[in-house]
């Protein structure tokens, strides 16, 4: 076996010579025409769409949810989790994805109403479709440390 790392001794070691500015060629280096920072710290930030998140209608929505309780657990919906997703198109369209925290849950049949109705009434919102889904299906670790907190899971 020949994997062995040879080794050398040496006395002193020479240094590196080091640059200097009048070692560098007139013109070598090409100006700098414009600062690539130009205009970005003036830049404005840029205005969510309405139906995405940061936007009117969408934040009006989440606020909406968020005033829908569950009747077994004293948390609203959004922070216990049961919120997968929602989607605004630009027409007005929402789409919300949620489940329940079993499918033998009391309120199966009126929460997903429930969820329609508040989120139909939020301004801007034209047709609400609730998509209930069982996949993934919940558990505690997706509440917000606000639900966790309320419930004493903290």
């Amino acid at each position: 076996m020949n994997d062995r790392i040879k080794i050398e001794e040496v006395e002193t070691v020479e240094s590196p010579p080091r640059a200097r500015v009048s070692d560098a060629e007139e013109g070598a280096r090409p100006e700098r025409t414009r600062d690539y920072l130009d205009g970005f710290l003036a830049q404005k930030p840029v205005e969510a769409a309405a139906g995405q998140p940061g936007g009117a209608v969408y934040d009006a929505i989440i606020e909406a949810l968020k005033e829908i309780f569950d009747p077994e657990i004293p948390v609203n919906i959004y922070d216990l989790g049961l919120i997968y997703g929602v989607e605004v198109s630009e027409d007005g369209h929402a789409a919300v994805t949620m489940t329940l925290t079993t499918p033998h849950c009391p309120v199966a049949e009126s929460m997903p109403t429930e969820v329609e109705l508040r989120v139909g009434a939020v301004p801007g919102v034209g047709a609400v479709d609730v998509n209930l889904v069982w996949d993934p299906p919940w558990d505690p670790m997706k509440m917000s440390d606000e639900a966790r907190l309320e419930l004493g899971m903290l």
